[in-house]
């Protein structure tokens, strides 16, 4: 038991937890509709977007997460407003306002020698340092993003499997797409202190991939990938507590190496489970080659 209670006895590492802890919940919601739309680019490509963000507010002497906030609201607008034209896809707009975004971060960083290691520290995450202030806001930011997903589940759900169909039934689409991004925006925001700019994608994507293993039923799917996230994120803190590993590395691995065992060993879908219940069901094939069916067999007995 000590060794489990052992890291709860600090302060910083009870703040860490209870981050993950919020931070795979939130993500593991959001990362379902990324993972049924296919929109891990997206994901990826706003981690990295909203980097001056982030830059600008450290320089200036606000919160982070204030500044890339901001740079996310921008920058997922400017994906909606480019993209609106018609003449260019979403792919394309997200590419070139991921490049010109990062870019821009990066040079600003670079300018700012003195503050250029403690800036690395957001692509790697630092969770450690997670205040009370840091927990509520990431509390507040989660609650608005969870709502939004539950107000507008219907209308999310169908727009990820049919976008035709939602616009015959009178979905603004466009519109839909723009909220969307913003709640994806906000969710990417509170994983940076956690996991970082680098690894936030698979906090994002890795649950949510692991729960659609598992289910097809959207509500159940919701729940395991946002249970997956958190379990992960928890045992990679004790990892990286007792083995010295980063964190937000070490909560990445842990979530996919969770995701390889659901791969392997999933009762409907693994790749091992399948294998091995065909092997049974087929491994005879002369003897099924001759087996009845339960109604030929009763029929057979009828007969003598």
């Amino acid at each position: 038991m000590s060794w489990i209670t052992e890291p709860w006895q600090m302060t910083f590492m009870v703040h860490a937890f209870l981050a993950i802890i919020l931070v795979g919940v939130i993500c593991g919601a959001t990362g379902v509709f990324v993972t049924l739309r296919g929109l891990a680019f997206l994901g990826d490509a706003l981690s990295h977007a909203i980097f001056p963000g982030i830059v600008i507010a450290f320089i200036l002497g606000g919160h982070f997460l204030i500044g890339a906030l901001i740079a996310a609201l921008l920058v997922s607008m400017g994906i909606g407003f480019v993209s609106q034209s018609g003449r260019l896809s979403n792919d394309t707009a997200i590419g070139i306002l991921f490049v010109g975004s990062f870019a821009f971060g990066v040079a600003l960083m670079s300018n700012q020698r003195g503050y250029a290691r403690d800036l690395t520290s957001f692509l790697l995450g630092s969770i450690l340092g997670v205040t009370r202030s840091d927990l509520a806001l990431t509390a507040a930011i989660g609650l608005i993003v969870l709502i939004t997903i539950f107000w507008f589940r219907r209308e999310l759900t169908i727009v990820a499997f049919d976008r035709t169909f939602a616009q015959a039934s009178g979905i603004n689409v466009w519109v839909l797409d723009q909220v969307f991004l913003l709640i994806l925006a906000l969710a990417i925001v509170i994983s940076l202190q956690t996991v970082g700019n680098i690894l936030v994608l698979a906090m994002l994507v890795t649950p949510a991939a692991t729960a659609r293993l598992l289910t097809d039923r959207l509500p159940v799917m919701i729940v395991i990938s946002s249970a997956a996230g958190a379990i992960s994120g928890i045992v990679g803190l004790y990892l990286s507590y007792y083995q010295g590993i980063s964190s937000g590395a070490s909560v990445v691995l842990v979530t996919t190496a969770l995701f390889g065992l659901v791969f392997l060993f999933a009762p409907r879908t693994g790749f091992i489970t399948t294998h091995v219940t065909r092997r049974l069901h087929y491994g005879h094939p002369e003897r099924d080659a001759f087996a009845l069916e339960p109604e030929e067999d009763m029929a057979s007995r009828q007969l003598l």
